[in-house]
């Protein structure tokens, strides 16, 4: 396993964001559970059938998963990639199925969408670490 700064910088400067997003969800309140729940379910809509507790751990757990996997080097940058490429695909996922969260035309993000629009750069990284030269 070689050495390479751009790689080190693809995975520990989202690696590092996404573990700590995850452990300040640890111990939700159910109501701000259900509040984030109702919009992940506009993108993966089996997300509603958990309950607000599921859901928080879920969410929380699979941040902290995706982080570590991303600041561990010993994870190989196309696995770390893939869980990257997962959690930007749910992420854009409820971007693109929210009306609300783009103009008109489906594409451009609305004042809303600006936030969830930005994991388009996640999944890029995702691109780079999955399909970049060995």
């Amino acid at each position: 396993m070689g050495f390479s700064i751009a790689t080190t910088a693809l995975r520990a400067i989202p690696g590092a964001f996404i573990l700590n997003a995850g452990i300040g969800k640890l111990g939700l309140p159910r109501e701000v559970a259900e509040g984030m729940q109702g919009m992940a379910a506009t993108g993966v809509p089996k997300l509603g059938e958990l309950t607000p507790e599921q859901f928080a751990k879920f969410v929380s757990y699979g941040e902290i998963a995706v982080g570590a996997a991303l600041l561990a080097p010993m994870v190989p940058k196309r696995i770390a990639g893939a869980a990257l490429g997962t959690f930007a695909a749910g992420m854009l996922a409820m971007y693109f199925r929210n009306p609300a969260m783009t103009e008109d035309d489906g594409v451009r993000p609305s004042q809303d969408g600006t936030s969830l629009a930005k994991d388009a750069w996640l999944a890029a990284i995702a691109i780079a670490l999955m399909f970049g030269r060995k």
